[in-house]
């Protein structure tokens, strides 16, 4: 493993999650309970890196709350390196979700504003460009504004490293648009990834070419329990999740499939193989409570790999 930091700059909030307890009943009161978290697309993904071993520093608005402090101890806990542009004055964002008994996602509300201040002008200041000088990759997610993500590209060329991003949700996709081609990666779920399309793809192999044709190089579609897709310049692979018997909570789940793949690809592993340690790392998220399970190791890892089969070669 190469001992450069992995600098992310994106979401780092408090997750709130209710939890039904038994089925649900639209336009109705539901039995159930709630639980409190750090979270956040790229907060999810630093942590998972840095319990796999990898030097993380994180970047990211926080309000001056106790919410602010979760997050703050959730990074200390996972051993990220906790650098926040901090607002006294502010709330720090949340994200307030209702779950099915079985996992999934009812519906969701996300209050972000606080991201908007991270503007591009943030990037120029001399430690952010220090961090970046520095960094031997970015990782960033669809929370902050368009505008920030394009200039957070154009740095990561100057500097000549790596650019990832997870895309959190269709409505934020859109602020990658003009910066898909700079991307190292894009981690999407097939909402998200139809959202950059216009449409979906009759054969699920073809999503690669429906996303290269809009300026994206490389990237990863997940598409629930069925075939996860990676795919780059030159290749594509498919790798079907294994069937996961006791279902914890969904949540996280996509953000560790792009914690474990760059994981691997970084150490210089070809994608088919980094997509099934991608899919391992969900698997050890969604049998886990949290939205970043505090066994993910590599040993943890490896263990779950055996039960990932073999990347089919798509193209």
């Amino acid at each position: 493993m190469t001992d450069r930091t992995i600098l992310v700059m994106g979401g780092a909030h408090v997750d709130r999650r209710g939890r039904i307890a038994g089925e649900t009943v639209p336009g109705a009161s539901n039995p159930g309970g709630w639980f409190v978290e750090a979270g956040g697309g790229a907060f999810n993904a630093a942590r998972n890196l840095a319990r796999l071993g990898r030097r993380v520093r994180l970047v990211s608005p926080r309000g001056g709350d106790t919410d602010g402090e979760i997050v703050a101890a959730a990074a200390q806990a996972a051993g990220v390196e906790d650098t926040p542009f901090t607002f006294l004055d502010r709330a720090t964002p949340s994200y307030t979700a209702i779950i099915e008994r079985d996992g999934n996602l009812v519906i969701a509300l996300a209050d972000m504003e606080l991201y908007r201040l991270f503007s591009p002008r943030r990037l120029q200041q001399r430690a952010m460009r220090e961090a970046i000088a520095e960094a031997g990759a970015l990782l960033t997610d669809a929370n902050l504004p368009a505008e920030t993500l394009e200039a957070m590209a154009a740095m990561a060329r100057e500097a000549g490293i790596p650019l990832a991003a997870i895309a959190i949700s269709p409505a934020k996709v859109v602020r990658l648009g003009k910066t898909l081609p700079a991307l190292a990666f894009l981690f999407m779920n097939e909402a998200e990834a139809r959202t950059l399309c216009g449409a979906s793809p009759e054969n699920p192999a073809d999503w690669p070419d429906a996303l290269r044709a809009v300026g994206l190089r490389a990237g990863v579609v997940t598409r629930g329990g069925r075939g996860v897709i990676a795919f780059d310049e030159k290749r594509a692979a498919s790798v079907v999740p294994p069937a996961i018997p006791a279902l914890g909570d969904v949540t996280g789940a996509g953000d560790s499939l792009a914690s474990g793949f760059l994981d691997a690809w970084l150490g210089g592993t070809p994608i088919d193989e980094a997509l099934r340690h991608g899919v391992a790392a969900a698997v050890i998220t969604v049998r886990s409570p949290l939205a970043v399970a505090e066994e993910m190791s590599q040993t943890a890892l490896a263990d779950a790999l055996s039960l990932v089969p073999p990347a089919e070669i798509l193209s």
